[in-house]
């Protein structure tokens, strides 16, 4: 799977968010492209970013990059680490996930 933006390395970090848990990209709805991060997003495309509707949030849309598994968009929400490879996630989730998702009335998933 092609990851747009400045990754770093083969686990999809970015020159933004570099932690040892940011390993995920996001397939955006707007583009149709995997990137890691909404800046790398902002940096790459002439538009703005579209976050994915509640409605849709069965969805495979974030890859994991340790395994390079799929999740639907609700997984992710409801996870820690990857169901296939058990990869811990950032623990700053919540943070981002409005840059996404529509978060409105979601409940998130508890840092890890």
């Amino acid at each position: 799977m092609r990851v747009y933006g400045a990754t770093l390395d083969e686990e999809t970090r970015c020159v933004h968010f570099s932690g040892e848990r940011d390993i995920v990209a996001i397939l955006v709805p707007c583009c149709s492209r995997y990137y890691p991060c909404f800046r790398c997003h902002d940096e790459d495309a002439d538009h703005r970013l579209e976050r994915w509707p509640r409605s849709a949030w069965g969805e495979p849309a974030i890859l994991c990059g340790a395994c390079s598994a799929t999740l639907t968009i609700a997984t992710y929400l409801e996870v820690n680490r990857c169901p296939d490879c058990a990869a811990g996630f950032s623990s700053d989730f919540a943070v981002h996930a409005p840059h996404y998702f529509d978060t409105v009335s979601a409940n998130l998933r508890a840092a890890a």
